[in-house]
């Protein structure tokens, strides 16, 4: 992973799981925290595939969690400084959807891990990405909110298309 998209992930990561959030106690929000995690990394490693994409988004910014709030109805109220919301500028809008696509098709996850896989033929991909790739029952189970496709639709949908341009490589523009 690279290290300058660090901020991109945790914050991309933590957006999902807030707006999507765990069912349970403290291992429900932990294993669905891990599950945004990897799909926000899957997501954010086919996005920014190299050292010059990261720190091009590093540089401009990945544009913040304004439109994605008002598209699921997670706006934050106004009641809170601006230096506890800081975060929500790191939040990426594609990431974020492409995460949530992801998350609610095993196909396209499984896609995605093949292609990183396909970039870095000597890492451990599918072992990186278990919970992604193969959740359990209690993976399932804690996130279920972050892996309904109903729920998730609305993000899902924003950009869709690029990803499944970025996955299927000679797939024709038009119809």
């Amino acid at each position: 992973m690279l290290s300058d998209l660090s901020p991109l992930i945790a914050a991309t990561a933590r957006w999902l799981t807030g707006a999507y959030p765990p069912a349970g106690g403290a291992l429900a929000a932990a294993l669905c925290e891990a599950q945004a995690r990897q799909a926000v990394t899957a997501a954010a490693r086919l996005r920014y595939p190299t050292d010059i994409d990261a720190g091009l988004v590093t540089l401009a910014g990945p544009g913040g969690a304004g439109r994605l709030d008002w598209i699921t109805g997670t706006e934050p109220d106004g009641d809170h400084p601006a230096e506890e919301w800081a975060w929500r500028t790191w939040v990426d809008e594609v990431v974020a959807s492409w995460a949530a696509a992801l998350l609610t098709d095993a196909r396209l996850a499984a896609l995605a891990v093949a292609a990183l896989a396909d970039t870095d033929p000597g890492s451990q991909t599918a072992a990186e990405f278990r919970r992604l790739l193969a959740p359990g029952d209690g993976d399932r189970r804690a996130a279920a909110l972050l892996r309904h496709p109903d729920l998730l639709a609305p993000v899902t949908e924003l950009h869709r298309g690029q990803l499944l341009d970025r996955l299927t490589p000679g797939r024709p523009l038009a119809a």
